[in-house]
């Protein structure tokens, strides 16, 4: 549905965008993550066509965006970080005018602003100005114009900016919904936010993509071995550590904490090695109680530090080399 290959934005001496390149197939959500700064914004405007690239080339349902612009603006519903709002006019009024410019027809527009209006929770306001709304009903009032269409692709940049824990909560919902009828591509730097709302991820960094993948996957990858979280009663934290410890295949183990005689530890086995079996067996063996027996994944703030921080160590080493 989308396709992005070797695409590069520059300002001048600085590069906003460098050389990316990937895919997003129909009816996914794709979290597009990265610092403020990265790049996630300027490769959202090249998507929508509200700037051309520098170099390589982007499509978005078949249609090129520089060679086809308005023919991928009609398959996009965009929300910006602040969306297009009219504060004088009501929900119902801006809706039908923004239908109008999207070209829907006059027989079918009434229907698609009750559609929109009652799928985003703001019927009751309807007749309000949006001046008057609060910021999570003007948020919900872009996302309506944005799908008024019924576009194939939605392209939403930091859509919950701003709003309260509650509004945050019915957004990533709403969204949610939208999966399966829509692609979606969802630019933010929080990362909260993609681990609840999509299925593949996007890390980018200083203007360049340093991993692509599914959450469980990138955290997976990153770790390089295996870890699982390990939590036994009957003995000291002292003697089930050594214990543990001598597991054949076990590269680390770590305490993690001691409550009412139960003691929780974080094993980690050597590359290419599962001891859970052994583990298990361990515990047995020595007569005490095994409690819990589980893997542990990176989370998604761990892997995003890493990869960033991978990122800048490279750029330091590089300028270093260029002294």
């Amino acid at each position: 549905m989308i396709k992005v290959e070797n695409l590069t934005k520059r300002y001048d001496r600085n590069i906003a965008v460098n050389d990316i390149s990937f895919e997003v197939s129909k009816g996914q959500i794709v979290g597009f993550l990265g610092p403020n700064g990265a790049g996630k914004t300027t490769t959202m405007r090249i998507l929508t066509c509200f700037m051309p690239p520098t170099s390589g080339r982007a499509s978005v349902a078949g249609f090129d965006v520089l060679e086809q612009p308005l023919e991928v603006k009609k398959r996009i519903g965009y929300l910006p970080e602040s969306p297009p709002l009219y504060p004088e006019m009501e929900v119902h009024e801006y809706l039908a005018f923004v239908g109008r410019l999207k070209g829907i027809p006059s027989a079918d527009l009434p229907r698609r602003v009750a559609e929109v209006s009652e799928r985003c929770a703001i019927s009751d306001v309807s007749k309000k100005l949006i001046s008057k709304l609060s910021k999570g009903y003007r948020q919900r009032v872009g996302l309506a114009q944005a799908i008024l269409h019924n576009p194939d692709v939605l392209i939403l940049d930091e859509p919950t900016a701003g709003l309260d824990p509650k509004q945050i909560h019915e957004t990533r919902q709403l969204i949610r919904s939208l999966a399966g009828e829509h692609t979606i591509i969802l630019s933010t730097h929080i990362l909260p936010e993609v681990e609840q709302t999509c299925d593949h991820v996007i890390i980018i960094s200083k203007g360049r993509i340093v991993a692509q993948d599914t959450v469980e996957n990138l955290t997976s990858r990153l770790r390089g071995q295996e870890a699982v979280l390990v939590e036994v009663a009957g003995a000291g934290a002292g003697e089930i550590r050594g214990a543990l410890s001598a597991v054949p295949g076990v590269a680390r183990v770590q305490e993690k904490g001691s409550r009412n005689g139960l003691h929780a530890f974080e094993v980690e086995s050597e590359p290419g090695r599962n001891v859970r079996a052994e583990l298990a067996r361990k515990v047995v063996e020595s007569g005490w109680a095994l409690h819990e027996l589980r893997p542990v994944a990176m989370s998604l703030e761990e892997v995003f530090l890493e990869l960033t921080a991978s990122e800048k160590a490279e750029a330091a080493a590089a300028k270093g080399g260029r002294q």
